[in-house]
């Protein structure tokens, strides 16, 4: 499971991100609201740790916008203020749970685990048109159809998936697939998007990967 943070104070996103790596999950920690908010519109995550006093866009204004823009990621909000009516506009946001400075790490780590749980199906997988991107066995199925993926495919599929008719620019999907620090170049991309594309025909599948220059990809049902 993938978890964003958005957090402007850094030891505490970096402690965030050590405590939640140490559990078994994929953490990465943004400490600029404006740049987590666009990371956050990757929907490349599956839970979204989000600090409300930060400087700038704050955590009420990119649950709103996340939310107005209809993507489902749960959302954790992490805030020192604790009035009954600071709770209700983060709710009414759109976070799911509001949780108070300072907590137990043991209560942040229990109220990730029930959002999650709460996903459901969504967790285990992911679908468009008449298609499936099945989580646990990274695999794309279609009626009876299977077709496991490596490892690299499986990420970029997913990011897609997740992302479904919006563009996804390369740039994007370089640094979440292969990483920033990677030499990974776009034509690493487009080699992956056409073996998706094979595998995607191979098994019947009405979803299309295209593509608009200079804009990304995006997914389209045919």
């Amino acid at each position: 499971m993938r978890i964003l943070i958005i957090e402007d104070e850094k030891l505490l996103a970096d402690s965030l991100q050590t405590l939640l790596t140490s559990n078994g999950f994929e953490a990465e920690a943004v400490y600029d609201s404006t740049v987590g908010q666009e990371y956050a519109r990757t929907q490349a995550f599956d839970l979204l740790l989000l600090d409300v006093m930060m400087p700038g866009i704050n955590g009420y204004q990119i649950a709103r916008t996340l939310r107005a823009e209809h993507f489902g990621i749960p959302i954790l909000m992490l805030t020192a203020k604790s009035e009954l009516l600071d709770r209700v506009e983060g709710l009414n946001a759109g976070a799911d749970y509001y949780l108070t400075k300072p907590f137990d790490s043991r209560e942040l780590l229990a109220c990730i685990n029930a959002l999650l749980r709460r996903q459901g199906n969504e967790v285990n997988e992911l679908t468009f048109g008449n298609t499936v991107l099945d989580l646990a066995s990274c695999s794309l199925l279609c009626g009876e159809k299977k077709m496991r993926l490596s490892s690299k495919e499986f990420d970029v599929i997913r990011l897609l998936f997740q992302s479904r008719d919006r563009n996804l620019a390369k740039e994007t999907i370089l640094s979440h697939v292969w990483g920033y620090d990677s030499n990974a170049v776009e034509n690493h991309v487009e080699v992956y998007v056409g073996f998706l594309r094979k595998k995607l025909t191979a098994i019947g599948s009405d979803v299309k990967i295209e593509s608009i220059r200079k804009l990304g990809y995006h997914l389209e049902v045919n």
